[in-house]
């Protein structure tokens, strides 16, 4: 099986016309690859005394903060997204039919993927409530588990946006970068600066559609070495300001225990990084590119781009799994102290299983995430389609907050599943969707 996907993966190479953009399909890869390898060195499961306890290294020693700098590559990810939405968007527009089905096709390969996981968590929160699992445990467990549906909700609503923000584009170019950005300041100043912490939740908007709107910029080509390195300058003087003398957080991915994040909900710290980040790979873009022209390590991005979403989704669930089996084995292989010189040691060998542990759920769910791409028919109409993401996002916005366990009968959050599914199968317009192909 393994023999027949990497000489797909090659055949793909090969007929890969040479006016793409491996660089944005190279960059997406390697930014989700870096999230889920940043949440398993954040992430340190700790069995002590034959209890297991989730340790967060960024408390343990708070010099790893820095690492948040790089490890935080979602505004990467949100970037590559408005190049491939641009791209997608504007040949769309060409016709009236794929037009109206765009949304579909766009949202069915996020979306279709996450349903075995929230189904299967559901039914691992039953089965605890039955069993008599400690609640706080049961909970804690699903909610670490669920942290990356966040972000699809965040980038699901945004993308819904395309057709809006891609005509903002168009008529003001990057005026619609700044804008969107003196947005996202002026959040920042009412919510920390006045206090009023309640406003800081809308910056989830004018943040990440700030970052979106650049890869619109990317996609039209006509950036100078001198625009991209003002663009730098400009996130690091901000990134300065904020950490500096406005005291921001240091981390770029929220610490437990500190009651103000860069995070979450977004400030304008994320768009500083964002700028940084996005500035360096475009400056990179024309070197990637032409390595990438080679056959081997195009190949290999196609092949690792096929079931990057199930890595993103799933990579929380294989933590969970290994802790919950190295608990049942007396906390084998989880009794070093997290932050110590031998648990440092250790980390390539926790790379390592858990890599060994993800395996077996990409071989069994990653056919969801590569039949959502091959699935026939037009799919549903834009605001049909629109509807279900906005009742998705919903389901799974309560999902990365507050997990799937519930104290009560049946013992899963019923309200967020339902929510989830419902909203799912109205995007997608085929019930059977989730079904994967055989």
């Amino acid at each position: 099986m393994i023999t027949k996907m990497i000489s797909s993966a090659r055949e793909a190479a090969r007929l890969t016309p040479a006016s793409r953009n491996r660089a944005a399909d190279f960059y997406r890869t390697v930014a989700i690859g870096f999230v889920v390898l940043g949440h398993w060195m954040l992430v340190a499961p700790y069995v002590p005394k034959d209890q297991l306890v989730l340790r967060n290294i960024l408390v343990e020693q708070p010099w790893t903060q820095y690492l948040t700098w790089i490890f935080q590559v979602m505004p990467v990810f949100f970037f590559v997204g408005g190049f491939s939405n641009a791209v997608s968007w504007s040949s769309a527009c060409v016709s009236p039919k794929k037009r109206r089905y765009w949304t579909t096709g766009r949202l069915r390969r996020l979306l279709l993927p996450v349903v075995p996981l929230v189904v299967l968590w559901a039914f691992a929160a039953t089965i605890a409530y039955h069993l008599g699992v400690n609640p706080d445990l049961a909970r804690g467990a699903s909610q670490a588990a669920l942290i990356p549906v966040w972000f699809l909700a965040v980038y699901i609503m945004v993308s819904i946006m395309v057709p809006i923000s891609y005509a903002l584009w168009e008529k003001l170019g990057l005026w619609s970068v700044a804008i969107l950005a003196g947005l996202a300041l002026l959040v920042d100043v009412v919510g920390v600066g006045l206090g009023q912490e309640w406003v800081r939740w809308a910056n989830y908007g004018p943040v990440w559609l700030a970052v979106h709107q650049l890869g619109y910029w990317w996609r039209r080509g006509d950036q100078s070495t001198r625009d991209i390195c003002i663009l730098f300058a400009m996130g690091g003087a901000w990134m300065w300001t904020l950490i500096g003398p406005a005291g921001y957080p240091l981390s770029m991915i929220s610490v437990p225990g500190e009651g103000f994040s860069n995070t979450r909900p977004p400030t304008t710290a994320m768009l500083a990084l964002g700028s940084m980040q996005i500035s360096l790979l475009m400056l990179l873009s024309k070197p990637v590119e032409a390595w990438l022209q080679r056959e081997t390590p195009w190949a290999a991005v196609i092949l690792a781009a096929q079931y990057i979403m199930t890595v993103y989704l799933w990579h929380l669930t294989v933590v969970i799994v290994v802790a919950g089996i190295s608990l049942t084995l007396g906390g084998m292989g989880l009794g070093t102290e997290p932050g110590t010189v031998a648990w440092w040691t250790l980390r390539p060998v926790w790379i390592a299983v858990m890599i060994g542990g993800l395996l077996p759920f990409i071989a069994v769910f990653g056919r969801f995430e590569s039949g959502s791409r091959a699935r026939g028919g037009h799919g549903v109409g834009m605001l049909q389609a629109s509807l279900g993401a906005g009742v998705a996002c919903a389901g799974l916005t309560m999902l990365a907050l507050y997990g799937v366990s519930l104290d009560d009968f049946p013992g899963f959050n019923w309200i967020s599943v339902a929510l989830t599914v419902t909203g799912v199968a109205l995007t997608t317009g085929r019930w059977s969707g989730w079904s994967a192909p055989k």
